[in-house]
């Protein structure tokens, strides 16, 4: 028997019953048609799963009991930030999606001088607000119980401004002409960053600006890659050397 998992933004104390979001009940009601009694997991991202059951189904709410909580982490032991060139469309959304299933910690969305998507500060929230509940959606189908932190839209100078030099997790921008292959990159005991450019590439002023913030190119093979490739690629290249891939 599927039981549903579901993300939660609220609380979740065992013993209490939680009116359930509408889209999440409408989804267990109309398109699973799932009856009161069937279980459930709720998960709100602290890292604990609560096994629930529908509790009641009506017109208005659909409720479910919460029975008992327990701790459930799915993390990588390898923190991976992607960088990622803000893409068009459901590229983006793609990228954010399998991002979360391979195990990134944190995602950057990043204009570079070649992003074609330019957001005005109303665009990037409504954008924000929505790649967070693709990232909820995709911790609901692989299992994650923590949800990766997804910064605001930024410019490329400015997020590699921020770094400092107490962020020590390796950096890597990726490129098809370094020298630097998976070989190469040594250990990644504090984690890495890892930077993917747009569809016509880092310009040459982005891979200034990231070599002169310690990012040391990154070859892949002798392949181009696109850009919803690349970064998910080198997500799971460097799961499997050093995180929980192995």
């Amino acid at each position: 028997m599927r039981i549903p998992r579901i993300h939660v933004a609220a609380p979740l104390p065992p013993g209490e019953l939680l009116q359930l979001p509408e889209q999440a009940g409408e989804h267990l009601v109309r398109v699973l048609r799932l009856e009161s009694g069937h279980p459930l997991i709720l998960f709100n991202g602290d890292g604990f799963e609560v096994d629930a059951r529908l509790a009641s189904v009506t017109k208005r709410a659909v409720t479910a009991e919460l029975l008992a909580r327990r701790e459930c982490s799915r993390e990588s032991p390898l923190r991976l930030t992607l960088a990622q060139s803000i893409a068009r469309g459901e590229k983006m959304d793609w990228i954010l999606q399998k991002a979360t299933e391979l195990g990134v910690a944190r995602i950057v969305p990043v204009v570079t001088e070649r992003t074609e998507v330019r957001l005005d500060e109303d665009r990037a929230g409504k954008r924000l607000a929505h790649w967070q509940q693709v990232i909820a959606s995709a911790c609901e189908q692989c299992g994650r119980t923590e949800l990766p932190e997804i910064a605001a839209p930024q410019k490329l100078m400015h997020w590699c401004a921020s770094l400092g030099a107490r962020d020590t997790a390796a950096r890597f921008a990726l490129l098809p002409e370094a020298d630097v292959g998976l070989r190469d990159i040594g250990t990644l005991d504090q984690g890495a960053l890892l930077l993917i450019g747009p569809e016509g590439g880092l310009s040459e002023h982005d891979i200034a600006v990231a070599r002169n913030a310690g990012f040391r190119g990154l070859r892949l093979g002798p392949r181009i890659l696109r850009t919803e490739t690349a970064g998910l690629a080198a997500l799971a290249a460097l799961q499997a050397v050093a995180g929980d891939f192995t």
